[in-house]
């Protein structure tokens, strides 16, 4: 997570007061401000941890025939660190249908590209409609930029886009997720919108409010609606099946990454914190008592 990276940052209290924070000055300040939806805080300065940008990026999209084979693929090449940048996605076919896609990519300099063979070895997907791209950094970094004025020359780029961001169990996640597509239509998600879906290594994760479920390996599972027409009553139909698609969810133990499309109670959200909910709550009462920090997700 970009929280993770944070080494300290100046706020803006609740309460007006300016305070720079750390793991070693006001922690208890940092740790409600690092991922804590603006409720202790208003960030005016931050310092982050950088690493040198690499040169190069070679991009392996590999794809497979269904999501039992992408879901042990996902585990393995995780596990196995054959990458540097680990994604995947879900993706309508066009047709009705979905294509399975992992989407990993290795980082190098001049003299030291990768071995694609040895990348590749072991691995059952299906090896033709696999794209295997090299790309400078910032070919890679800013190739958002394309989609984004794809979606805008189609008028799609500011039509209501409820997504639901989630993380299930590394063990129960391809049930949860298969039981979720079938639920599902390409007309849910929009022929440019997908559903992301990889594996994560838990212990890469360090910020105290970021919920996680308790296992080693987790899947990002979101839905990136994209919808084709800007239709009040359909997002909020799609908004209706989020939180559905969610309370199952959190009934097989995953979580919400917090920044979603429907709305949360108070108790939602105590339930969704956990164990870290009485730290976040005597951070809020202590910085922000009033109550004037970002009212709007109703965590308090």
């Amino acid at each position: 997570m970009q929280t993770d990276n944070v080494i300290a940052l100046d706020v803006v209290t609740g309460d007006g007061n300016e305070l720079s924070c750390s793991a070693v000055a006001n922690p208890d300040l940092f740790d409600g401000v690092r991922a804590g939806l603006g409720q202790c805080g208003i960030v005016t300065r931050a310092t982050l941890r950088l690493v040198r940008a690499p040169e190069r990026i070679r991009r392996f999209q590999l794809f497979y025939r269904d999501l039992p084979l992408l879901t042990a693929h996902q585990r393995r090449v995780l596990t196995e660190g054959r990458f540097d940048q680990l994604q995947g996605a879900i993706l309508p076919d066009g047709s009705g249908g979905w294509r399975y896609q992992l989407d990993g990519a290795i980082t190098y300099g001049s003299g030291s590209a990768p071995d694609d063979k040895a990348v590749l070895s072991g691995l059952s997907d299906e090896r033709g409609a696999a794209v295997i791209a090299d790309l400078t950094y910032r070919e890679d970094a800013l190739a958002f930029g394309k989609f984004e004025n794809l979606l805008r020359s189609k008028g799609l780029w500011f039509n209501p886009q409820p997504w639901l961001l989630t993380f299930l169990r590394g063990s129960n996640a391809e049930r949860i997720a298969g039981d979720a597509l079938t639920g599902l239509t390409q007309d849910d998600v929009g022929p440019f919108g997908r559903i992301t879906y990889y594996s994560v290594l838990t212990a890469a994760f360090r910020t105290p409010l970021v919920r996680l479920p308790a296992e080693d390996v987790v899947y990002a599972f979101n839905l990136i609606r994209i919808p084709v027409s800007n239709d009040p009553a359909a997002a909020q139909r799609m908004i209706a099946a989020n939180r559905t698609f969610y309370d199952r969810i959190r009934e097989a133990g995953g979580v919400q990454y917090p920044v979603g499309a429907f709305a949360m109670s108070p108790e939602d959200w105590e339930a969704h914190f956990g164990s870290g909910w009485p730290q976040f709550r005597e951070a809020k009462r202590r910085h922000d008592p009033g109550h004037l920090l970002a009212p709007g997700y109703n965590i308090f």
